[in-house]
């Protein structure tokens, strides 16, 4: 019942969206139409799978304080089913983060972990990037960020998606969902650099976000805020 009023509140738009000149073709209402759906879909599956593998838990459980980040938090998730933590714990024990990494891989179905120890560099932290198998077969992606707390990135990551959230219009919410959904299958860009050229270079569509990029380019995304 939910999707036919979704459908049907899609259909009545359409007039309003073509008489605005914002509808050349029928190929723009497909993307519309996909996109509109795929967003919400993939963002409700995604906090189901949050709360079903219970990895905010494991972490929990040796006393860290877990931040969802990135593109669920700030309601921008589109194709890449990723969803990104930050965890912070007063001091980086290798051993201590292996063990919550071991607790998820014998319980969860985990196709693949992998692990960056940047203890000793300015990051302070322990990368974990898992890829996780749900029920119909998809495959997502953990990024785990294991924080020292009081290191010179703690909150970094947290500051902007809360500054990107707070100048989301609904025009620039539909043109990123819509330049993500257009990015062909294969091709990895960070959802960070599309922010960037949507905030600051006034990009609208896929093929300015090439252009951007190449004259562009943001070589440390820990220093930007929109």
């Amino acid at each position: 019942m939910g999707n036919n009023k979704i459908n049907l509140s899609i259909v009545h738009m359409i007039p309003l969206l073509r008489n605005r000149g914002k509808i050349a073709n029928c190929s723009y209402i497909a993307i519309v139409g996909s996109f509109v759906f795929l967003s919400p879909q993939n963002k409700q599956n995604a906090w189901k799978l949050l709360d079903e593998t219970g990895i905010i838990p494991a972490w929990e459980r040796i006393g860290a304080t877990v931040h969802l980040v990135g593109s669920l938090k700030s309601g921008l998730l589109m194709k890449s089913r990723d969803i990104d933590l930050h965890i912070y714990t007063g001091k980086l024990d290798i051993t201590e983060s292996f063990s919550v990494m071991q607790e998820l891989a014998e319980r969860l179905k985990l196709k693949e972990i992998q692990y960056k120890n940047l203890v000793h560099t300015e990051e302070e932290c322990i990368e974990w990037h898992a890829l996780y198998e749900d029920q119909e077969l998809h495959t997502w992606k953990f990024d785990l960020i294991h924080i020292r707390k009081g290191s010179k990135y703690d909150g970094v990551v947290e500051n902007v998606t809360a500054a990107i959230a707070k100048l989301l219009t609904p025009g620039l919410r539909e043109t990123i969902l819509r330049i993500k959904y257009e990015v062909p299958d294969g091709v990895m860009i960070p959802g960070i650099e599309i922010y960037h050229a949507v905030f600051t270079g006034g990009v609208r569509s896929y093929e300015e976000l090439e252009r951007w990029r190449q004259e562009h380019p943001l070589t440390n995304s820990l220093d930007w805020l929109p």
